[in-house]
């Protein structure tokens, strides 16, 4: 059993799961404010009672996210000494500055999101709900500062074989930096959004009509219709970044072999390394020219180009076509559904039936996006600086073996658990419908402090 596979294998299946919980709790942090804002624009309790529903969802999240997070932080010495010896005068700042800003600031307003009802005045309510939503995107900011250095990384000189800063701004902003953020941030608001409004189509399903309902699930809607588009358009940016910065990731996403003009646009295909081809290909003439080039005879890299250091090919140029399927499915659906709340202030059973799994797609998405950006860096780990190989422990496979499958264990089972709340959470709001009670500080002025 080989140590190196098994380590990548165990950090992937600990950062794929810990992953799913940024993701939604980034964006909806906004959302909750969103949803107090107009709580307090329109005094409309429906608004409150959409927060209340998601602001469990959130707490959950969040619990979640921090939990999977420092079980993956031990890796980097257990599995991956190497990495914090060449790297750490960069990698260690960085997560310090999120731990000391962002995770600070989320977790003491959190307290008062999730239990000041009725012990703080509404202003100091909605403070604290900004100041959690700002802290997970500044939290967003540093991780993938560093993730984004590791793909494209300037600011630094080395020295004995250890990584010294020389210019921070230049370490944080990075060439990839604003590209892969904007990416990401967007990410979390397709995930948010389609969580929401699949949550509330089973909700809409299960018989519930109450306003609390249609206002989540028209804003889940209409924000998924509206965030998409400009993803797409984001995402074409990024990949420009990309061709520029690592050409041999997107002649992987590409599955291109000889670097030329003219390249189709490969649909569907088995890329076949040992071959240097592609099987039962489907493409479309001079596609990948066009949107790498903007030009149908412009030049594309080739894999060939790269001989022993580019990427798998396979998990590449599959992981990128799941996500911009995902992505293509979120368009379809998000406009069909907003036409139909839009226009006739309802939605076909068949398609709520359809939103309900898609509730999920953020998902499914973002994992696609994220196998596509750290398989793509392969075998680099810090592009151009540090191999992957060169950065895993001493660590008896056998052993990593063990630990991978309590870690594959114990997340099932936590997502399992995880899933069957948000069920209990729908169908306990469509269950109540807007009877059940709302907490005291609904019952004062907006500007005045709720007694205890």
């Amino acid at each position: 059993m080989d140590p190196l596979i098994l380590s990548r294998i165990q950090f992937a299946a600990n950062i794929s799961f810990h992953i799913l919980f940024p993701s939604i709790t980034i964006a909806l942090g906004w959302v909750l404010l969103f949803f107090k804002w107009r709580y307090n624009r329109t005094g409309d309790t429906a608004w409150m009672r959409a927060y209340f529903t998601w602001v469990k969802i959130f707490a959950l999240s969040f619990a979640m996210g921090v939990v999977s997070g420092i079980t993956m932080s031990f890796q980097f010495g257990t599995n991956w000494p190497g990495y914090m010896e060449t790297v750490g005068n960069i990698a260690g700042p960085l997560l310090a500055y999120e731990v000391l800003t962002a995770f600070f600031l989320e977790a003491v307003f959190l307290g008062i999101m999730l239990f000041g009802f009725s012990r703080v005045s509404n202003g100091v309510h909605t403070l604290a709900t900004f100041l959690v939503a700002f802290g997970t995107t500044l939290s967003a900011f540093w991780i993938l500062a560093l993730n984004s250095w590791m793909q494209t990384p300037t600011g630094f000189e080395m020295r004995d074989g250890v990584a010294h800063a020389v210019d921070w701004w230049a370490i944080v902003f990075n060439p990839s930096f604003p590209y892969r953020l904007i990416h990401m941030l967007l990410a979390s608001g397709l995930t948010v959004s389609f969580l929401i409004a699949g949550f509330s189509a089973l909700r809409f399903l299960a018989g519930d009509r109450s306003d609390s309902m249609w206002r989540a699930l028209r804003t889940g809607v209409f924000a998924g219709a509206i965030l998409i588009p400009v993803q797409i358009f984001v995402g074409d940016q990024h990949g420009l970044n990309t061709l520029e910065h690592q050409p041999q990731k997107v002649a992987a996403m590409e599955a291109n072999w000889e670097t030329r003009a003219n390249v189709p646009l490969v649909l569907f295909a088995i890329p076949d390394e040992k071959a240097r081809e592609n099987r039962f290909e489907l493409a479309i003439p001079n596609g990948a020219s066009l949107i790498l080039r903007h030009s149908t005879d412009g030049i594309v890299p080739g894999l060939n180009d790269y001989p022993g250091n580019h990427p798998p090919v396979f998990p590449v140029f599959w992981g990128f076509r799941i996500m911009v399927g995902v992505g293509v499915m979120m368009l379809v659906v998000s406009w069909t559904a907003g036409f139909f709340l839009w226009r006739r202030q309802t939605l076909p059973k068949p398609l709520a039936l359809l939103m309900v799994p898609m509730a999920l797609s953020g998902w499914v998405a973002v994992l696609a996006g994220w196998y596509t950006t750290e398989i793509g860096r392969q075998p680099w780990l810090v592009t151009g600086v540090l191999k992957t190989a060169d950065a895993v422990g001493p660590v008896a496979g056998g052993q990593v073996a063990f630990t991978l499958a309590v870690y594959l264990v114990l997340y099932a089972v936590l997502l399992l658990a995880y899933l069957s709340v948000l069920y209990y959470l729908a169908m306990k709001a469509a269950k109540d419908g807007d009877t059940s009670p709302l907490p005291a500080v609904l019952d004062t002025p907006l500007s005045q402090p709720a007694q205890n």
